[in-house]
C-alpha cells in the first residue's frame, strides 16, 4: 500500500466524542522510512485548520515505523 485516504470528520469523530481539546495525530510507514511525505505535510495542515475550526489542537503528527524510529511533524515547523 502507497496510500491512504484520510477524511478529518473520520479522524475528529472521536476527539469531539470525547470532548478534547487537543490530538496527537500517529501514523506508520510501511516502508520503514519516518521521514515526511508531502502529502504527509498537506495532510497535517488540512487537519490543524479543520481542528482550528472546530476548537480542537492538533499538537503534533508523529510517523512511526516498525523497527521504532520515528519523525515529529511538530519538531519541524515548532510547537504550536
Amino acid at each position: 500500500m502507497t496510500a491512504c485516504l484520510v477524511h478529518s470528520r473520520e479522524v475528529f469523530k472521536p476527539a469531539i466524542v470525547g470532548s478534547a481539546a487537543a490530538v496527537v495525530l500517529v501514523h506508520n510507514h510501511p516502508s520503514q522510512q519516518p521521514e515526511p511525505s508531502g502529502e504527509d505535510v498537506a495532510l497535517t495542515e488540512r487537519l490543524r485548520a479543520a481542528g482550528a475550526i472546530l476548537g480542537i489542537t492538533v499538537v503534533d503528527h508523529v510517523i512511526v515505523t516498525a523497527d521504532g524510529r520515528y519523525h515529529s511533524l511538530a519538531s519541524d515547523v515548532g510547537a504550536r
